[in-house]
């Protein structure tokens, strides 16, 4: 439990850092000049990188096991890219330090994850996953209203160095308290190496689960962790306090989401459509935005936590995903899920950035943010279609349930 524990702490830091750059938007700008499209980019080497350590991270978790993969990759990607950040004196040095810090942070879920899958049984797997991001997701609450304030007074440089600092205890944390789970009996973790990959691929009932996986966390994260900074900004004038205070509520909808997105498969007894229905209202919570893009800062604070709420089902999809993994293959089965979710990030991130430049229109701030609403709207509503095909899991204890009655 401590080592789990342990885990969950730098999982909060992780999420801290893909999401505070909304708040230091202004300082940013200010201080080095970064440009939307920079801080965009910034933002999308994070995940893009994140996403490519899965590969290797796979591989690792499987054959070293969690303890030294977490441990080794979070000390010095992670503790290494914050203060690298801190010394930042150019746009391309938070673009470096965010692709340190997307690779520090990769294990540390998916540690947490391939535990859970060779401890505990499928059943139990979507509710733990789904509470360990919502625990995790703290670090989107941390990373808006407190971290405006202590930027306010502290300035972002001395508060990114002390991230740093902690980051690196977390990761020492980890190397001396983490436990790795024994492999079941006649499972050799080691048979494929990155092989294993292809034999995933090859699984068509995980196709249909792939899109949805990679685009459903994309509008939440990428509205919170970057783009409500510039929105509210440009449209309303905020300023940082006012951001941090409108992410904030959207960061504790996000936990909320992930707590209670946990235990509803079993409630309902399918995994396929309590995904299709949650994802389907922040589509239209996102459609909302896009039709509205003026309106006020009440209205759109409630939208951001709609969208905070039913953008949660990431530990639901890999349930869902993990229900067809063969054991020999957890470790490359969750992080190959996880670098569609992340990859699908980044790469949105990426797109998002090409979108609202491309869109851009002299004198009018609305006419880019428009665009953007509606490409999360096209892209997450085309996930969803395809998610439709997807072959439903129904938790074992439902399904023994069923079998009974």
């Amino acid at each position: 439990m401590a080592g789990i524990a342990t885990l969950a702490i730098a999982y909060v830091l992780s999420q801290f850092y893909r999401s505070f750059m909304a708040v230091l938007t202004p300082a940013l700008t200010a201080d080095l000049g970064a440009t939307k499209a920079q801080l965009s980019f910034a933002s999308g080497a994070f995940f893009i990188a994140f996403a490519l350590a899965q590969f290797a991270i796979g591989v690792s978790l499987d054959r070293f096991g969690p303890r030294r993969t977490a441990s080794t990759l979070l000390l010095f990607g992670g503790g290494g890219g914050a203060l690298f950040f801190a010394s930042a004196t150019a746009p391309w040095m938070v673009i470096a330090a965010m692709a340190m810090i997307g690779i520090g942070c990769a294990p540390v879920l998916m540690s947490s994850l391939f535990i859970f899958a060779r401890t505990f049984s499928i059943a139990r797997f979507a509710v733990l996953a789904s509470w360990m991001v919502a625990f995790g997701t703290a670090g989107n609450v941390i990373g808006a209203a407190p971290l405006a304030q202590a930027a306010e007074a502290f300035g972002w440089r001395p508060v990114m160095a002390g991230l740093g600092v902690i980051t690196m205890l977390a990761a020492l944390a980890v190397l001396a308290l983490v436990r790795d789970p024994k492999s079941p009996d006649g499972v050799d973790g080691d048979a494929t190496g990155f092989g294993g990959y292809l034999a995933l691929l090859r699984m068509r009932v995980l196709w249909p689960i792939i899109p949805l996986t990679a685009i459903n966390y994309a509008p939440t994260t990428g509205i919170r962790g970057l783009w409500s900074g510039p929105y509210l900004v440009d449209v309303y004038g905020a300023d940082a306090l006012m951001i941090g205070q409108v992410t904030f509520f959207m960061a504790l909808a996000m936990v909320a989401g992930a707590f209670v997105y946990g235990p509803l498969d079993t409630m309902f007894r399918t995994r396929k459509w309590v995904a299709v229905v949650g994802n389907t209202i922040g589509l239209a919570a996102i459609l909302y935005l896009a039709l509205n893009v003026v309106s006020d800062l009440t209205t759109v604070t409630v939208v951001f936590v709609i969208i905070g709420l039913t953008g949660g089902s990431y530990g639901l999809l890999m349930a869902h995903a993990r229900a067809f993994l063969p054991p020999h293959l957890i470790g490359r089965g969750v992080t190959l899920m996880n670098f569609f979710s992340i990859g699908g990030v980044g790469a949105m991130q990426f797109a998002t950035g090409a979108v609202v430049t491309a869109s851009a229109v002299p004198g009018d701030p609305t006419a880019s943010y428009q665009a953007l609403f509606w490409f999360y709207v096209v892209m997450l509503g085309a996930a969803i279609v395809v998610y439709l095909w997807a072959r439903d899991a129904k938790p074992e204890a439902a399904a023994e349930a069923e079998l009974q009655s």
